[in-house]
């Protein structure tokens, strides 16, 4: 896990919201696209920055592509923050 990669994506406002968005599961591009309110464009942005850090992954199925949390990578990131905060191992 590159840590640094996975702070900077938790970092900005709009990618939190994508993520808080997968948490219901998983969505296709264009209706993630509808449901955060942002062009298409705006949102291949967000979700390669995303998937830079390994927070999420997608799946082709015919002409869509699906989005979904890797929470292994979010389990690791907690884990990260509650050691350099003196928490259990």
């Amino acid at each position: 896990m590159a840590i640094n990669e996975v702070l900077a994506a938790l970092a900005d406002d709009t990618r939190r919201k994508i993520l808080l968005k997968l948490q219901e599961g998983k969505i296709s591009s264009g209706d993630l696209a509808i449901a955060l309110d942002m062009t298409p464009q705006a949102l291949s942005y967000h979700l390669s920055k995303l998937k830079k850090a390994d927070l999420i992954y997608e799946t082709r199925y015919k002409n869509f592509i699906y989005y979904e949390l890797n929470l292994s990578i979010l389990d690791e990131t907690i884990m990260w923050i509650s050691k350099l905060r003196g928490g259990q191992q």
